[in-house]
């Protein structure tokens, strides 16, 4: 378990919650919070993994170090409707009639 301050910054920019926000989740003082992403101090693990626990339970997913650097994207919600396979090509029914008139191209 790692949570960087970057991480921590960019997992509350992509769920729009503050630093109030995650304090009031986590049950952390916001100048707990504040001083974790400032870089001036060093909670210690159960602190780190609580503000994590919630970041993710909020819809965060983290990415660890790889090669190309650790970093946090949005969980791909339960409910979604299309299957997002890059490796599958989806044509939509009102795509395969030729509408445009002959000699169109395109």
């Amino acid at each position: 378990m790692y949570l960087s301050p970057a991480q921590c910054r960019a997992a509350r920019a992509l769920i729009a919650w503050s630093e109030d926000d995650l304090s009031s989740a986590s049950a952390i003082a916001r100048a707990t919070i504040a001083g974790f992403e400032a870089g001036t101090l060093s909670p210690d693990a159960q602190t780190l993994q609580a503000m994590k626990q919630n970041l993710e339970d909020a819809g965060v997913v983290f990415i660890p170090e790889n090669g190309g650097g650790a970093g946090v994207r949005l969980a791909r919600p339960a409910s979604a409707s299309i299957d997002t396979d890059e490796t599958e090509m989806v044509q939509y029914e009102e795509y395969l009639k030729n509408d445009a008139p002959p000699g169109a191209g395109g």
